[in-house]
């Protein structure tokens, strides 16, 4: 499938809407903390068990996401959205199987591996695309479509938990949201198919500067090889686990926060709580991403893992004694969460160019992937073990909430440690152009 090419007149204002359907879509990976009750109830699972899906998706995002970037590269954000929509839509069918036979491994398969390619291909898609046709502001742009990744619970979180009201709770019931939620994402994501297009070499995007920007430029492979790309993943992989440990387990944490209380918290009420993680994750996409256009990419990371970790400190000392101020902080800290993915590509751009910077981001979302078992591992397994001894209520996550505020000041270290790229991982503006004119000849 060769990258469809904006026809001359083309506005770059479509190309946003393009990667919010993908994005939107697959963001339905933050609501899974609403399928786990009931998942746990009807398949006799715990916690623990019940993370498995969400964990192995993670894992597979960043794997897809290093190993196929380069092939987005080459073959152009049409192909790759594609095969988001193919594999993403397939891991429901699968999942809505394996939840109609109890078969719990058809799960971990289907919304885990299959679902998991999906979100990683489909995640970068259009990640490079928006940088070309954004070279003026790129915090902001991909800004604009990673929110949606963010806000996809937004949706997914209310819509869940409506479908299980209305088809049951049981695994009958679970199998038929997952099917209905695989129907509909593969005909919302086909628009970005449909709709993307890549700018065309020879002219640039309206309001943008001509050509390749200038400057440095680093190719995939060089960059692994370099201190700035370790330091980032480290960064990304710290703020991601924390963020990531609240999300994954939202909404039976703020349901044992105050179960002991004289306001405990509803199943629709923490079904509510998810969504506003999800608008939280989603604004602080767009919000602290162009924010970072002014302030800079390094300063704006020092917010995210210096006031993450207050955050995490005010629920760990006084959460379960305030609800808004429970909420508050976890929305605080979710929209640092997000607003490190929606920046991390800008950061690529600063310290590597925007040569291969798709397949770069690819690679670095390993941390992702790390940080999709650590997050939940640690929450999840620390919470079971303290009801083992019989401990309840905000007490299951004491000991996994310091561990994170541990974890975002090692994060804080590593961004210190960031530094302009050695000129000898620089490549020749003649190389570039020949690449990319072997490239986009291979395409067409």
């Amino acid at each position: 499938m060769s990258p469809p090419v904006a026809p001359s007149g083309w506005s770059r204002w479509l190309v946003p809407p393009a990667a919010l359907s993908v994005h939107l879509s697959i963001g339905q990976a933050y609501a899974w903390s609403v399928y786990k009750p009931p998942l746990e109830a009807s398949l006799g699972l715990t916690g623990t068990q019940s993370a498995l899906p969400f964990q192995l998706a993670i894992v597979m995002l960043g794997l897809s996401a290093a190993f196929g970037g380069t092939l987005v590269e080459r073959n152009g954000p049409r192909w790759a959205m594609t095969v988001a929509l193919v594999c993403f839509s397939s891991g429901f069918l699968i999942s809505a199987l394996g939840a109609q036979t109890r078969q719990f491994w058809l799960i971990v398969l289907g919304y885990g591996f299959v679902g998991g390619i999906g979100l990683g291909i489909g995640y970068i898609s259009p990640v490079s695309t928006l940088i070309k046709w954004f070279p003026d502001r790129p915090g902001m742009a991909t800004g604009i479509a990673i929110m949606g990744f963010g806000g996809g619970a937004l949706i997914a979180s209310p819509w869940s938990a409506q479908m299980l009201k209305s088809f049951g709770a049981d695994h009958s019931g679970i199998a038929l949201a997952f099917l209905v939620h695989g129907l509909c994402y593969a005909a919302f994501m086909s628009l970005g198919v449909l709709l993307v297009r890549v700018p065309r070499a020879a002219a640039p995007a309206d309001g943008a500067a001509p050509g390749v920007p200038p400057g440095l430029q680093v190719s995939a492979r060089d960059a692994v090889r370099t201190p700035q790309f370790w330091c980032l993943w480290v960064v990304l992989c710290m703020n991601v686990t924390a963020g990531i440990g609240i999300l994954e387990k939202a909404a039976p944490m703020i349901t044992d926060f105050f179960a002991d209380t004289s306001t405990p918290v509803s199943v629709s009420a923490a079904a509510g709580f998810v969504a506003l993680l999800s608008a939280a994750n989603m604004a602080g996409r767009i919000g602290w991403s162009s924010t970072s256009d002014l302030i800079g990419r390094k300063n704006i990371y020092r917010v995210y893992l210096g006031v993450g970790a207050v955050m995490y400190a005010l629920i760990a000392l006084f959460g379960d004694s305030s609800k808004p101020l429970f909420i508050l902080c976890a929305l605080v800290i979710l929209s640092f969460y997000g607003g490190g993915f929606a920046t991390v590509p800008a950061y690529l751009k600063d310290l590597f160019g925007t040569y291969q910077v798709g397949a770069i981001h690819g690679r670095l979302l390993t941390a992702w992937s790390t940080a999709g078992v650590l997050g939940p591992l640690i929450v999840n397994w620390i919470a079971d073990h303290q009801k083992a001894a019989g401990k309840h209520g905000a007490a299951l996550y004491d000991v996994s909430f310091v561990i994170m505020i541990g974890l975002l000041v090692v994060g804080f270290a590593a961004n210190e440690l960031v530094r302009p790229v050695h000129p000898r991982h620089h490549i020749s503006a003649p190389r570039e152009a020949a690449d990319v004119e072997r490239q986009q000849s291979e395409s067409a």
